[in-house]
This record gives C-alpha cells, structure tokens and sequence, in this order.
C-alpha cells in the first residue's frame, strides 16, 4: 500500500511480546511487524499497534442514498460518500475487492477529519456515508470524522458487514444515524468460510436497531454459496422477530473476484422475496432490473415509487406517515 498514513490505534492490549487486537472477533494476535486479518491494522516497531489507513479515502462523492441501498432513510436524497482500503471478511465473490484487500495502491487521497466535514458542508450533503469498503477498519478515522459531523448536525451512515466487537461499537454507536449490514449468509460454517462470526453480526444488528439506528439489510444471494431456501427462511425468521419493518434488499450475485458461477437466477430471487414478504412488510431486490416499490402495510398504498436510483413519487407527510390511512411507518424523510 502506498502513501501509508500511520495513526495510533484503539482497542488493542499487550500480551507479553505480542499485541492482541480487540476491535473485532478475530483477535488477532500480533508479533511485532504483523499485520491483522485486515491488512490494515499492525504491531508497530515502536511496540504500539497502529493503523496503516488513516486520512487515506477514495474520492469522495455525491450518491443517491438509494444506492448504498438506504430505501426508507431520506429517500430521493444525495449522500457523501467514500471509503479507503481493507476489510476484515474475504469474500471470495467480494465486488469491491481492489479496495476490500488492499490492493488498490493508487487512487486514494489524503483528508483529515475537519476536511471531510468541509467538503460536506461546500457541497451541501447533510449525511456521509463510510462506504466501499469496510469501515470498521477505519475505525479510528470514522469515529474521530462522526463526533466532528454530529456537531455540524450532519448525519452519519455505515454500510458495513457488521463485524465488529461489542465495546468499539457501543462507542460508536451514538453518532450513528443509519446503517444498511450486509448479512451474508445464515449458517455458521458460510461465515467461516468468509472469515466470519454469523453470531457477532447478528449481535451488531440488534445492537443497531435497539439503540435507534435506522436499520437495513442486504443480503446477497450467491449461487453454489448461500442459495438454500431453508437457510434464507430462517435469516427472514430472525429479521422478523427484531422487527417485520425493517427493510430487506435481497441482491442478485455477478460472477466476481473469484468465485465464477453463473449470476443468480431472476427466478430464484422473485422465489426468496415471496418468501421474505410473508414475515416482512419491506422486500426489494437489487442488481435487478425489477420495480422497487415501497407500499404501505396496512392499505396497501404505493407510497414510494423509484425508477433506479431516482425516486419519482412519495405519499408519504413529513414524519413517514400514509397520506391514504395514517399508519406511521417508520420511514425517515429528515
């Protein structure tokens, strides 16, 4: 990685010759000179841990909130966002893996907290998003930007696969306004084969939600990998009982990185979101060319309709409420 900006890291501790890392559930253990999992966080010659990324982002730029995807969080509205490199999954259908492994040695840019929140502000983007990559890898630099935008009243939204240990979120969490967690798969032998903890991003999830971060979840349908309509069942069951309103993306695999079966089958998504929409009042599909419609629960009015990533109508009044029946749905329009 070139252009490394070294920073001093959080939530590590010694043992003995060795640093332990206590950001997320690998724990890794690290001589000196080793790096994590991640690639990003490292034991340092001088015996500290330090991580190697700091002020190092993508170009930021104005998304529709729509794409990050974010469907009932200030829908029809534009989002900073960037991101830098590293990841603590690997992901071998991973669709932004030049950024997710370290590799992309060029591109990035340097910004500093105070920076960020100035380009938000010239270019009038009310929220940023930590994006591309995964930005619990970038902890140190996404806390440090959210207490500085919280204070500009600029909102703070992470799109993240959620693994990430109980004390650094907590810490987090209340500069947090939205979040939209990849949930990959719903056994525990898949996520070991991604280098992942199903129990820890389920923890994440309802930490998320219970604490009043507006919640969605994508989950991507890779077929040979997490295609069994048993195993989706049941991650609609345990979305269910946090609550049937929060929004589901169900999103269509493309042969990438390394894994090359064929993309998933149009049939098969329609398949799991007819099964998602029995426990669910909100299931969309992405990376598909089919309509995203968000409809009230209780009378069925349309209440959001998109083509893309533009929203072309809301019925919806100033708090998220149908204009049709009254039924309050949680929807985020500010």
């Amino acid at each position: 990685m070139s252009g490394e900006a070294t920073h001093p890291a959080l939530y590590w501790h010694r043992e003995g010759e060795a640093v332990r890392c206590d950001l997320c559930p690998h724990r890794c253990l690290l001589p000196r000179g080793a790096r994590g999992v991640c690639g990003i966080r490292e034991h340092a010659p001088s015996g500290e841990m330090v991580t190697l990324n700091w002020g190092l982002a993508t170009a930021p730029t104005l998304d529709p909130v729509e794409k990050k995807p974010l469907y009932h969080w200030r829908p029809g509205t534009q989002i900073f966002s960037l991101g830098t490199v590293g990841c603590n999954m690997a992901c071998p259908f991973c669709q932004n893996w030049h950024l997710s492994r370290g590799d992309e040695k060029s591109g990035l840019v340097p910004i500093a907290p105070e920076e960020l929140v100035g380009l938000a502000k010239k270019y009038k983007g009310n929220a940023v998003a930590f994006t591309y990559n995964e930005p619990f890898v970038w902890y140190e630099f996404v806390i440090a930007s959210s207490k500085l935008l919280k204070q500009e009243n600029i909102a703070v939204v992470l799109v993240t696969n959620g693994l990430i240990l109980p004390e650094p979120l907590s810490a987090l969490l209340p500069y947090v306004d939205a979040a939209n967690v990849d949930l990959k798969a719903f056994t525990k032998e898949s996520y070991r084969k991604l280098g992942g903890d199903l129990e820890c991003v389920k923890e994440t999830i309802a930490a998320l939600f219970e604490s009043g971060v507006h919640v969605e979840i994508t989950h991507l349908v890779v077929t040979g990998f997490n295609d069994r309509v048993e195993h989706f069942g049941e991650l609609v069951d345990w979305i269910a009982s946090l609550s049937p309103d929060i929004p589901l993306h169900i999103s269509r695999y493309f042969p990438q990185y390394r894994w090359h079966e064929p993309p998933t089958s149009i049939e098969l998504l329609r398949k799991f979101q007819s099964i998602a929409s029995e426990k669910l009042y909100y299931v969309y599909l992405g990376n598909a060319a089919e309509p995203a419609i968000t409809r009230c629960p209780k009378c069925g009015e349309e209440l959001i309709a998109r083509h893309g990533y533009r929203v072309v109508k809301t019925a919806l009044d100033a708090s998220g409420t149908c204009l049709k029946c009254g039924n309050r749905t949680g929807i985020v329009l500010k």
